[in-house]
């Protein structure tokens, strides 16, 4: 009886999470990371997200905004030989909005004539929308 209540008890935890989630209408994610495998795991998510049909909102502030800079190259990671920048670029055609927080091109001496195409510079009232949105689960790397 024991074994059977906690099967009932996780099958409706999975049943509920799965609900949950699908409700869900995206991901927004703040990556500040500098690692290129904590930056790769944010691509990743976001691209799965995508693929799910929801929504990505995706901010990158400090040493994760180099992603969004031409000509700034970013570590090949194993087992695909891809990097966070070029798993970027593939979100940005996926449709994700991509955009850098207002401080970080005037902390790296730089205008928005450096930034990738498909990236803009972040407006804090519409972020913290997105933030405060229930409908988006947030992720900060």
């Amino acid at each position: 009886m024991k074994k059977f209540l906690s099967v009932l008890t996780l099958g409706l935890f999975l049943f509920t999470s799965s609900a949950i989630a699908e409700d869900k209408k995206g991901l927004n994610v703040i990556l500040t990371a500098k690692d290129a495998q904590t930056q790769m795991m944010a691509m990743v998510l976001s691209m799965t997200t995508i693929k799910q049909k929801k929504a990505v909102n995706m901010t990158l502030c400090a040493d994760a905004g180099d992603l969004a800079v031409k000509g700034k190259e970013s570590t090949l990671l194993k087992p695909k030989n891809k990097s966070p920048k070029m798993m970027l670029q593939a979100l940005i055609k996926s449709g994700a909005k991509v955009e850098v927080c207002p401080l970080y091109l005037p902390n790296a001496n730089l205008d928005k004539s450096v930034l990738i195409e498909g990236v803009s510079v972040a407006k804090p009232q519409n972020v913290v929308k997105d933030l405060l949105n229930s409908d988006f689960t947030t992720l900060s790397y």
